[in-house]
């Protein structure tokens, strides 16, 4: 059955890809982009792929993009959007970790608020938030991040569990670390602030992260992420967290258990 899909972050990546795969069976998507150059760019790839997107700027830190948004009638909306800030977290500045939990927490939460009113009037409804495995555990020199997706993390078990008997479903998808070039931009980002003859924490640990990440040990194929998207989005009934890939899984829970024993 055919489902009317909103997806933020769409331009590139993951979201790029579930779009675009949607799309392909069938539903009807509408593509939110944060800024217009990247709609022009991904109406051609939307065509060179033989389907059709409805495109809308959605800046997560500009109510204004909301509105239009906000108007359609929707069964599924895909909270994709994020942005990311690296560095050590007692030297980092904070308006920086701010802009993180300004898109990936306080914007992405008011910019749903309005689908879930709608849905829970309408008794169903689906809001998928692509959070990361980095929402339950972490990594040096990624606190921004990570703490922006621990925080996303709480308020849609939360939302789950409060929405439980409203018919409206909600759910996480957590992806590992793939290849699209996020990490290396988020890592990038820390370049333009920290200075090692300034500030006192060693560069040398900081760069051997950033050289893992860009790195094709770590990072998996895209496409695995994209299929497991175009699969579990528009189904009724899965698990309330899709994690992939699966080898990541076990990691993420020793990584948990590990968080009981540690002393100071």
């Amino acid at each position: 059955m055919s489902k009317r899909i909103l997806i933020t972050g769409a331009a590139t990546g993951l979201g790029r890809g579930a779009a675009i795969g949607l799309a392909k069976r069938g539903h009807r998507v509408i593509a939110g982009v944060e800024i217009w150059p990247q709609a022009t760019t991904l109406r051609k790839d939307a065509e060179a792929a033989g389907v059709e997107l409805e495109i809308l700027k959605i800046d997560l830190t500009d109510p204004s993009d909301w509105e239009t948004a906000q108007s359609y009638d929707l069964d599924i909306l895909v909270n994709n959007a994020a942005t990311g800030e690296t560095g050590p977290i007692a030297e980092i500045p904070v308006e920086r970790v701010r802009r993180v939990f300004d898109v990936n927490v306080f914007g992405t939460l008011e910019f749903t608020q309005p689908f879930v009113r709608k849905f829970v009037e309408r008794g169903r409804g689906k809001v998928v938030f692509v959070s990361s495995i980095v929402g339950f555990s972490t990594f040096p020199f990624l606190a921004p991040y990570c703490a922006s997706k621990h925080a996303l993390e709480a308020i849609v078990q939360l939302m789950r569990e409060e929405l439980e008997e409203t018919g409206v479903q909600i759910c996480t998808i957590n992806p590992g670390p793939f290849s699209t070039g996020f990490n290396h931009r988020m890592y990038d980002t820390l370049d333009q602030w920290y200075d090692p003859q300034r500030n006192f924490t060693a560069e040398s640990p900081i760069r051997e992260i950033q050289e893992k990440f860009k790195g094709d040990d770590l990072e998996f194929d895209p496409q695995l992420m994209i299929d497991r998207m175009v699969e579990v989005i528009p189904e009724e009934h899965h698990d309330f967290r899709t994690v992939c890939p699966d080898e990541v899984i076990q990691g993420c829970k020793d990584y948990q258990a590990k968080l009981w024993d540690l002393t100071i």
